[in-house]
Formats: structure tokens, sequence, C-alpha cells
């Protein structure tokens, strides 16, 4: 069944309300199920990729509970803010060098390799921390069951580790390769 945005947004701002946190919610079409926005301090939702993740969970769980769980996520970002703006220089220097890369050095520029590297573990750190503090909301709050909630962070942080391996994995060949080629 298709959930109206409305009904999505409303149980988002419920579950802000319930944790008597204020931030502000914005539907945005980001390509993120759903983001906080940490310059903006409010959670972006991305009505056709939430409904999209909702259906890529391995384990069925009610739609509601899923929304309630990533906005508590998205709110444990929230906590984490001051780290978050802390992090904003190096964040925008590493997306001009991204915009800047040709696709041919993507995969083979090993400073460029290990730039995407660096952002993926600070990625993962705040990631981890944002679930920590997700953590603490629902054992407070008792918001989410424990099984549904673990069930989403799982599902969360696997797609972060996914793409992290991927480049790591690009990234440990060009090394040899280039350590190689320096022996020559």
């Amino acid at each position: 069944m298709r959930r109206p945005a409305r009904q999505i947004q409303d149980v988002v701002e419920q579950t802000i309300r319930d944790v008597e946190m204020e931030v502000a919610v914005k539907q945005e079409a980001t390509g993120v199920n759903m983001m906080y926005d940490f310059i903006k301090h409010e959670v972006l939702i991305d009505m056709e990729r939430i409904r999209k993740a909702y259906g890529e969970l391995h384990e069925s769980m009610p739609f509601e509970t899923y929304i309630r769980t990533l906005t508590i996520h998205e709110l444990g970002h929230a906590m984490d803010r001051e780290a978050l703006l802390a992090s904003l220089d190096r964040a925008v220097e590493i997306i001009k060098s991204k915009k800047q890369a040709c696709a041919e050095k993507r995969d083979r520029d090993l400073p460029f390799l290990e730039m995407l590297i660096e952002e993926h573990e600070r990625d993962i750190v705040f990631e981890e921390t944002a679930w920590v503090n997700a953590e603490l909301l629902n054992r407070y709050y008792e918001i989410i069951d424990w099984h549904d909630f673990l069930k989403v962070k799982e599902h969360s942080l696997a797609s972060y580790q996914t793409s992290y391996e991927k480049d790591l994995a690009i990234y440990q060949e060009r090394k040899v390769t280039q350590d190689s080629l320096a022996i020559i």
C-alpha cells in the first residue's frame, strides 16, 4: 500500500514531538530516504526513496515503525550537530575534489581514493554515533520495539559498510599496484 506523503510526514513530526525535540521537517527529493541537514537543523524526507527503502528491508515490520526508527536516527544526528558542523570545512573540500575529478581519475588516483576512504570512515563514525544517540532516545522514550530498532539499524549501517568496502578494495588494489611499480 502506498502511504500518502502527508501521513509519512505526520509520523515523523509526531516522533519528534514524542522525544521532546524541535527540528523542522521538509519533503525533498535527495535520493536518500531520510537525512538530517545539520546546517539548517531540519529532517529531510525523500518520499519516493523512503517507500523504496522500506521495501528493501530483509525482515518485515510496520511501515510506521520503520519511519519512527529512521526519525529517531536522524534526531541522533541532531544530537551530534556540533561535531557535524565542525566537520563542514573538510566535507566541502572533499565535495569540491569529487566534482573536479574526472571519471578516469576516480579509480586510479591514489590520493583521490585515500580521500574517498577518509570520507567513508567519517560518514561511518557519524552514522554509528547517530545510532548510539538514537538508542539513548529509544531507551528513554520507549518509541520502538528493540528488535525492530536493531533491524533498521543493521540495514542502514550495512549500506554504508558495503559502499566503504567496495572503495577500500579498489584502494588496496591500486596501492599494491603502485607499490609494485615503485619496486621496479
